[in-house]
């Protein structure tokens, strides 16, 4: 295990150096391409900061929802063949939550500033 800093404490601070520091000084196609790779850098920031925590929540989640232990990747699968047959919808217990949960877990990392996900936050 290494010590401070951790990955995302350095991510971040490259993306904000760049910023802070170089994106002013830059415009035009570059500039739009620095921008580009800034958020980037902002996005496996938020992925480093919030995935272990999201991704053990849903695991933990799916176990409940279909009864069985697995993988992340495995019950995601099992939920969406169990889906596709038509042996879980809407009317199932913990799905809609589940679901929910999920998409704002991933609109945390992916999307954090858009407007519904923050009216939902909130």
């Amino acid at each position: 295990m290494q010590d401070e800093p951790r990955p995302n404490e350095l991510v971040k601070a490259v993306a904000d150096f760049l910023r802070d520091d170089i994106a002013p000084q830059i415009s035009g196609h570059a500039g739009f391409k620095l921008r580009v790779a800034i958020n980037a850098l902002d996005l496996v920031t938020r992925q480093l900061t919030h995935a272990g925590d999201s991704d053990a929540e849903e695991l933990q989640s799916l176990q409940l929802l279909l009864g069985v232990h697995g993988t992340l990747q495995g019950l995601n699968q099992d939920l969406a063949e169990r889906i596709r047959q038509g042996d879980v919808d809407l009317a199932t217990p913990g799905l809609r939550e589940h679901l929910w949960q999920n998409t704002l877990a991933k609109l945390k990392v992916d999307q954090p500033n858009y407007a519904a996900y923050k009216r939902e936050t909130e």
